[in-house]
């Protein structure tokens, strides 16, 4: 399957994104604390770090609440879920 691209142009959390040409996803295989807690914080921090204002390739595995694409992306030839995983944000 060929990878997905996109412009990373929000961060909601440490776990969901949008893209500029409007798709909302969410980090297969991520569960990040809720925003209002240091550590949910921290998260969207890293993430942003990760990926905000990047170009990503990414691929969709799934389909999580609110039929939003559960999606595995890579900037820069990182694997962020990889990332934010080895972070100790896996589920």
């Amino acid at each position: 399957m060929t990878p997905l691209s996109g412009f990373c142009d929000y961060v909601q959390d440490g776990d969901t994104f949008k893209f500029r040409h409007g798709t909302w996803v969410r980090l297969a295989r991520v569960d990040t604390p809720e925003l209002g807690t240091e550590e949910g914080e921290r998260a969207k921090s890293l993430l942003s770090y990760k990926i905000l204002n990047k170009d990503a390739l990414y691929d969709i595995t799934a389909t999580g609440y609110y039929g939003r694409p559960l999606v595995e992306v890579w900037v820069d030839g990182i694997n962020v879920n990889d990332y934010m995983i080895s972070l100790g944000w896996g589920c």
